[in-house]
């Protein structure tokens, strides 16, 4: 909730709104106060027909002192009312600090609820009083008047609440520390993992450094031998007797001189060495280094250098899994025999295995983990433990019954994920399973929701950053900017950035607050939207819709028609979300069809 929604069902016969905040944050640019009703800021006490604001939070200089706070409840006079907002998270709201002091200052709080802020996370609305006030319904309206009704109704609220919330309270401290927990275990077995990973890798060195010694003594003895024979009398006697048999006329004749000369050296080999003359030619000496090679060879290798920006999978998949993985990830199947070259060659950020492609009936996995195929079990264990080798992530994907695939449960894994894999969008059909299905399937169940818990376990990139959009504006005055405000936060999937030309200029601090960055340039989101004209009425369904049909299609462009097409490839149409790379590319949008640009054409309203 934003706060001007919080605090505009409350301003009725409110003509001054009295800023008592002492941090360094001002509510003013969240407020978008009606016309009637003007800010002020005073010390003087506050009654009928005024609202104080008041902030409270964990950051003095943010949110202001609790002294001033308390301080301020001071001022507060039947008739007059206040809002105070929350720097605490919700289920940590120190409430029990200021209860007291509201107490005594005879106010009672109207309404509580939540922010979506970064820096304020609850608000709440009180009033002074003299006489005990209706509470609200869940709806924000207030009930019947009935003093002592009402007292009972808050009262019994009072304990069922507290007792409800200590429950809630005491799971919620439960599932922080498991969570806790699960990062240490998942960083320790990170750790672990690099330390296998380097270990494995000196251990593979040592052993090829170990190979290359022993090829080269080898390689030594051999050359050795080599030139042993070569020298050796026997060889030479055997050369020139096969010589004069291949040619009995011409070498014939010289047979006798050539079989002394070989003796005279066979005895001189065996005189002092000063007894030796020179040799014309000299041999290398046994045993010596041979020359080294100084030319580099290079091998071709498949390689790429760009930043890895999407989750590689290698593993055992189904085949609609890996179809539907493969919209937004990397996919690589292995197979008994390849398993593990796949493993080290792609080098995946995990390596999964779905619990029903080795239950299946067919497929080349098929009973793994059931103890009816030991070697595919044993195969399966061992491309586990090269993966968790490499220092990847072994992970499995348990859409199924564990007790169908019992022997996976035994296999060390990283991480287990429960449950399927989710519905990719496409094999949706908008007629039978109409608007709402297609936001839940979406917003809940689709396959790129579970592929980022997925990713998250892991450390890759998250698949749902494929649907941030940055929003085009050009506010000219202060009802532009709150029309920008009201359309950009009120949208059910909230735009990440808005792009405006002097952002300084402009009172957009609610925006960031709210975790959408402004700024001025190029967009840096996926997709962008063209909201420069502020006076047309946008439903908060709008760019959920949007992203709907462009995951549903795959189209580059995604829009209305004059003829209302719904969820249809079409020719032309009103661009209304546009990839980013497509804009850059600087093609009119008359020309995106042509140039082989998909566009997927959404209904503009909901038929009545």
């Amino acid at each position: 909730m934003r706060l001007t929604d919080l605090l505009h069902p409350h301003l009725d016969d409110v003509t001054s709104v009295v800023d008592a905040t002492s941090g360094g944050l001002r509510l003013d640019p969240y407020l978008h106060l009606p016309p009637g009703v003007t800010p002020a800021r005073h010390e003087q006490p506050v009654g009928e027909g005024e609202l104080m604001l008041l902030c409270y939070g964990p950051d003095p200089a943010v949110h202001g002192d609790e002294a001033d706070c308390l301080a301020a409840l001071e001022r507060m006079r039947p008739g007059g009312r206040g809002l105070i907002a929350f720097g605490h998270p919700g289920t940590d709201l120190p409430y029990h600090r200021l209860l007291d002091a509201l107490v005594a200052h005879r106010c009672q709080v109207l309404h509580a609820a939540s922010l979506g802020y970064t820096h304020l996370h609850a608000g709440a609305v009180f009033a002074c009083t003299e006489e005990l006030l209706p509470p609200h319904d869940w709806f924000g309206r207030p009930l019947p008047a009935d003093g002592f009704a009402t007292a009972l109704r808050i009262a019994d609220e009072y304990v069922l609440a507290d007792f409800v919330s200590r429950s809630q309270r005491a799971r919620l401290i439960d599932l922080e520390r498991a969570a806790e927990e699960s990062a240490r275990a998942l960083e320790t077995a990170r750790e672990d993992g690099l330390a296998e990973r380097l270990a494995a890798a000196l251990r593979d060195k040592d052993q090829l450094s170990s190979a290359l010694r022993r090829a080269r003594a080898r390689t030594g003895v051999l050359e050795g031998r080599v030139a042993m024979l070569e020298g050796s009398t026997s060889l030479r006697v055997g050369r020139a007797l096969v010589s004069a048999a291949r040619s009995p006329k011409r070498r014939a004749a010289g047979l006798p001189g050539e079989l002394y000369g070989l003796w005279r050296q066979r005895k001189a080999k065996g005189r002092p060495a000063g007894a030796r003359a020179s040799a014309a030619v000299s041999a290398p000496a046994f045993g010596s280094e041979p020359q080294a090679d100084d030319r580099f060879h290079l091998a071709h290798r498949a390689l790429s250098v760009a930043p890895r920006d999407r989750l590689v999978i290698t593993g055992v998949l189904t085949d609609r899994t890996a179809q539907d993985f493969a919209a937004d990830t990397v996919v690589s199947r292995v197979l008994p025999h390849d398993g593990r070259l796949l493993v080290e060659r792609t080098d995946p950020d995990v390596f999964l295995v779905q619990l029903s492609a080795c239950a299946a009936e067919d497929g080349p996995w098929a009973l793994a983990g059931t103890g009816l195929a030991p070697d595919l079990d044993r195969r399966l264990a061992e491309l586990v433990a090269r993966a968790r080798g490499l220092g990847r992530s072994a992970v499995l994907w348990r859409d199924g019954p564990a007790s169908s695939a019992p022997g996976l449960s035994l296999l060390p894994w990283d991480a287990v994920l429960d449950g399927d894999t989710g519905t990719a969008l496409f094999r949706l059909d908008p007629v039978t399973d109409g608007r709402d299905r297609i936001r839940d399937v979406f917003q809940q169940d689709s396959t790129r929701i579970r592929l980022a818990r997925l990713a998250a376990l892991v450390g890759a990139p998250d698949p749902l950053a494929e649907r941030r959009i940055a929003v085009l504006a050009a506010p000219r005055d202060a009802t532009g900017v709150a029309r920008l405000v009201a359309q950009t936060l009120g949208q059910l999937h909230r735009p990440t950035e808005v792009i405006v030309a002097d952002p300084a200029g402009l009172a957009l601090d609610e925006l960031a607050a709210a975790s959408v960055a402004v700024h001025a340039g190029p967009p840096t989101a996926p997709w962008v939207a063209d909201w420069t004209d502020l006076t047309e009425d946008r439903p908060d369904t709008l760019l959920l819709d949007l992203l709907c049909a462009q995951e549903f299609s795959g189209a580059d462009a995604v829009g209305h028609t004059p003829a209302a097409d719904d969820y249809a490839f079409v020719p032309a149409l009103r661009p209304l979300l546009v990839r980013r790379s497509l804009l850059d590319s600087g093609t009119p949008p008359d020309g995106w069809s042509r140039a082989g640009h998909r566009l997927f054409a959404v209904r503009g309203k909901e038929p009545s």
